[in-house]
């Protein structure tokens, strides 16, 4: 029996309806951003910090898709990595990313020994790697970065920290002139550590602070009694520490037995930052200790921020909670965080409304058009990335670190004085274990 054109009509235009449809799914299914997140999941930079970082990150992804994706439009879908707190895994699943999921936006990095091989790597390969948490400033200096950005701090502020507050203080906590302040620098042996000590030496040259050991060591030794003992021949006043949660624990132990006393210690984020595993195992030894790293978002009041600021901290702060069960929500959190928001609120929906699209030519342009004032993110600072052909190109020009103290249970914010909330207790009580 003959089709009638009125059928062959009806079933070409459900033909083409379907057509439609399918092409219409598979153009939303496509019009998606696919983003590499790498972070320490195992091993032990994972209770340092990693995991904190991953969490925040996580939180930053989620709020943007429940509100339709980047600019409303385009949902993200994390491709995740574990680094397992080695630098060859990291740059094997940074090539993973790259060649086999074919993903050109790679978010996180924790370490810096991870951090300084992968920006080389990525950047040879003209990827964007958006760097939320790795603070060394050796990733950038002098390399001419153009496709790896870090909104967060470098180490050479964590000295400039450390330096400020010393001579701000010294001579109205402890009586003395700054420069009869003895300091002693340890650290593990990696660009984390060496750059933290390396710009703690040279702010305190500049300002006239006597530094009298600088030591590193591996961050997987067994033993650091020797170090202890160095560090009590040296009499030093003040100890300026940056080192992971491993071992963290083993120089407080083992200071601790070996009756190692000071003035006062600074910790350099890292495991200084997990207020929590630190507390676990030293419990009320630990307070009064200063941190130095960006500020957990908690911390700053909301009213000196830009409008709708403060409440975006309190959604991540809850979340946070919700999801680690946690009571002191650490600066890692914030990092992962804020570093993500910004990236995927202020730089992807430019680089598809400007530059055309989600490569990384267009999220690189994109970038350096970012602009953002002091307050206008959840850890205070601004976000203004240093040009090409400049000494720290990639870099965010405007991120500043706090001063911190341990509280008793909770984290204070002691310098700079504008945004303090408490004054610092310095040096530390008789009351301490360690206190000289």
């Amino acid at each position: 029996m003959p089709t009638s054109r009125r059928t062959l009509l009806k079933n070409a235009a459900a033909a083409a309806a379907a057509y439609n449809l399918d092409w219409t799914r598979a153009r939303a299914e496509a019009e998606t951003v696919r983003l590499g997140v790498i972070y320490d999941l195992t091993g032990p930079f994972a209770a340092g910090g990693s995991v904190a970082s991953s969490v925040g990150t996580q939180i930053a992804i989620d709020l943007v898709n429940e509100k339709g994706g980047v600019g409303g439009k385009y949902k993200i879908i994390p491709v995740a990595a574990d680094s397992q707190s080695k630098p060859e895994v990291a740059i094997n699943e940074a090539e993973r990313l790259i060649s086999r999921e074919n993903i050109d936006l790679i978010n996180g990095i924790f370490a810096s020994s991870h951090a300084v091989p992968l920006a080389a790597k990525v950047e040879q390969q003209k990827k964007i790697l958006w760097i939320t948490t790795a603070v060394a400033t050796a990733v950038f200096k002098d390399k001419n970065l153009h496709y790896v950005f870090r909104a967060q701090i470098h180490s050479d502020q964590y000295g400039q920290a450390f330096a400020s507050f010393l001579t701000e203080h010294a001579k109205e906590k402890l009586g003395i002139e700054p420069k009869d302040v003895k300091i002693a620098l340890i650290h593990e042996d990696g660009p984390y550590g060496s750059g933290v000590a390396g710009a703690d030496e040279a702010y305190a040259k500049e300002t006239g602070l006597q530094v009298v050991l600088n030591e590193g060591y591996s961050a997987a030794a067994p033993d650091l009694s020797v170090l202890v003992t160095k560090i009590k021949r040296s009499r030093a006043d003040v100890i300026s520490h940056a080192g992971y949660n491993p071992d963290i624990t083993l120089f407080l132990r083992q200071a601790r037995e070996n009756g190692l006393q000071f003035k006062m210690l600074f910790g350099n984020g890292a495991g200084y930052s997990q207020l929590d595993k630190l507390r676990t195992s030293f419990g009320a030894d630990i307070d009064n200790f200063c941190n130095i790293d960006p500020v957990p978002a908690q911390l700053l009041d909301p009213a000196k921020l830009a409008p709708g600021v403060g409440d975006l901290t309190k959604i991540m702060v809850e979340r946070f909670k919700a999801k680690t069960g946690a009571i002191d929500v650490p600066p890692h959190c914030s990092m992962g965080f804020n570093q993500t928001w910004v990236l995927l609120n202020n730089v992807l929906p430019v680089a598809k409304e400007k530059y055309g699209g989600f490569d990384p030519e267009a999220v690189r342009k994109a970038a350096l058009d970012v602009d953002i004032p002091a307050g206008g993110t959840i850890q205070g600072y601004g976000v203004k990335f240093f040009r090409p052909d400049t000494p720290l190109s990639g870099q965010n020009e405007r991120s500043t670190p706090v001063v911190m103290q341990n509280a008793g249970e909770h984290i204070s914010v002691v310098w700079p004085t504008n945004i303090s909330t408490q004054q610092p207790v310095f040096p530390l009580p008789k009351s301490s274990v360690y206190a000289l």
